[in-house]
């Protein structure tokens, strides 16, 4: 394991970026794809929304409410590339997948397919299934060396006649993997599979068209990589499918006449009383998040990309270890495998991995390390956003070389 010298200047652009958000400038923080962080001025947008509200609940949630969200959607639809009126809010895109997953009739006999890098929490989802009698059938794609072929090949592999909908990640969470959506979406329409996309963090990470890849549903965040606050996400269902939707709350809607606007949008627009104003500062979001690079959202992603990307290679030159999978397939998430260490099992109830723990408690360095697939293959996941540096990922490095090699690691690790 090399030791890595901290050789890069001070992030100066990065340092000045940072101002915008309110995390403890004492920690690295290089989690954003866990929950996101909201600069400080969309939140003082979120406030004085919610000001609004309270001076006059009524007036705002009954009358004023349907055309700011007509708003917000609209500019969400211009972001990702859908119509307006295919597009449902809801509070993150695990909501999005038990939305879907409810609304269908599906029994005995029929099967759900997905991957092993799937977020757990959809999987869970699926599994919530099985008493009814669906099968969910696994897709084992080849990690830490994979491609964009490998993953079509794991995908349709596993697809039978009996399978009625497939769950695939556009990014997925564990593996930073940014899966090839589209080649996939068409391959398993032409089997008559409907693909329902866990796009968690593909908005603001990535170019998105979520018309043109054409998928029966997609959800995402906005809370992520757009940085809205915390209870953002969305639905997207493409038309013919619309009819068999409800929503996870049914309300008021469902029995409306109202002629003047789409069922869909009836039966979604209000789940009963709730704080809408993180869908409400998605216009804004996506303005200022914009305005804080030249070059706007598309520089944006670029920027955050690169860094990635080098974070990537210093932490496998430092532990080395071979580059995972091509640049095609990373966004601005970089997983990196670690190497074998006689360090125990995350306890079954424990959320971090007593990794995880020394690094933060002994470094102040957030991030996630997850085993994957199995024990004792561990990874590391760095997030870049505009926030973060190099300097940051140096730190990690040199974190990651005291915790494995240090006569103090077991201690740390047990």
């Amino acid at each position: 394991m090399k030791r890595e010298k901290n050789t890069a200047p001070p992030d100066t652009a990065a340092i000045d970026l940072a101002r915008h958000w309110t995390l403890d400038p004492r920690i690295a923080f290089l989690n954003h794809g866990s929950f996101g962080a909201c600069p400080r001025h969309v939140l003082e947008v979120q406030q004085q929304l919610r000001a609004r509200i309270e001076r006059e609940p009524v007036l705002f949630l009954s009358r004023e409410l349907e055309p700011l969200l007509d708003e917000a959607r609209g500019a969400l639809a211009r972001f990702v590339g859908a119509d307006p009126d295919d597009l449902a809010f809801v509070p993150n895109a695990t909501t999005g997948v038990n939305t879907v997953l409810r609304s269908l009739r599906l029994g005995p006999g029929d099967e759900v397919l997905t991957t092993d890098h799937a977020y757990n929490a959809c999987r869970n989802a699926l599994r919530a299934l099985e008493p009814s009698g669906v099968r969910v059938v696994t897709a084992a794609v080849p990690w830490p060396d994979t491609t964009p072929a490998a993953v079509v090949d794991a995908v349709l592999g596993a697809a039978t006649p009996r399978t009625r909908l497939a769950l695939i990640d556009h990014v997925t969470s564990p593996t930073g993997l940014v899966f090839p959506i589209e080649r996939l979406v068409q391959a398993l329409g032409e089997r008559g599979v409907d693909t329902l996309v866990d796009g968690a963090h593909a908005p603001g990470m990535l170019p998105l068209d979520v018309r043109g890849i054409g998928a029966a549903y997609y959800t995402g965040n906005c809370h992520k990589w757009l940085c809205t606050p915390k209870g953002s996400g969305f639905l997207h269902v493409r038309h013919d499918r619309q009819e068999r939707m409800l929503p996870l709350a049914v309300s008021h809607g469902f029995n409306s006449t109202r002629t003047d606007r789409p069922r869909f949008r009836l039966l979604f627009d209000w789940g009963g009383t709730s704080d809408p104003t993180p869908y409400l500062c998605v216009p804004e979001a996506i303005r200022f998040l914009g305005s804080l690079v030249a070059g706007g959202w598309p520089a944006l992603m670029q920027r955050n990309r690169e860094l990635a990307l080098a974070g990537r290679a210093l932490l496998c030159d430092t532990l080395d270890v071979a580059e995972p999978a091509p640049a095609e397939m990373i966004g601005t998430l970089a997983a990196v495998p670690l190497p074998d260490s006689q360090g125990p099992r995350p306890e079954a109830n424990s959320l971090y991995d007593p990794l995880q723990r020394a690094i933060f408690d002994q470094h102040r360095v957030e991030v996630p390390i997850f085993v994957f697939p199995e024990h004792p293959r561990r990874l590391v996941r760095i997030s870049a956003q505009l926030y973060n540096s190099r300097e940051q990922i140096e730190l990690l490095a040199r974190a990651l070389c005291a915790e494995l090699e240090s006569p103090e690691a077991g201690a740390h690790l047990a």
